[in-house]
């Protein structure tokens, strides 16, 4: 598929397809008329990747990361990867559990207001 069918599967804009290229993330073929080509199993992958920088990786990191992902790349990934991928599994499950203390305050707010009685200036 080409680059332009990539970002509408994916919602990603295609300078970023283009950078993750350029960062070694995804690689594309090229024609002969020079345009990229991408397989089908680029979507899963950009989706991945999209995944992961939401979670606060770098691109270097998940550039370290993919390999460890992907079964047909898939090497013994170094101690100190692994050491830096569990402390980004720390960091991460904290996100999550300060997330879920938002979420529930904003739940008792919620319930709080929803049982009090609404006034002319509500």
């Amino acid at each position: 598929m080409r680059i332009g069918e990539l970002a509408r599967r994916t919602g990603v804009s295609e300078r970023s397809l283009r950078y993750y290229e350029e960062q070694g993330l995804l690689a594309a073929r090229r024609t002969a008329g020079g345009h990229r080509e991408y397989s089908e199993e680029a979507v899963e992958r950009v989706d991945r990747i999209q995944c992961l920088y939401a979670a606060g990786l770098s691109s270097a990191g998940i550039y370290d990361l993919l390999p460890c992902l992907y079964a047909q790349e898939r090497g013994d990934p170094a101690p100190d990867l692994l050491d830096t991928l569990a402390q980004e599994r720390e960091r991460i499950s904290g996100m999550i559990d300060r997330l879920i203390a938002s979420r529930d305050h904003l739940d008792d707010v919620i319930a709080s207001a929803s049982t009090r009685p609404r006034t002319s200036a509500d």
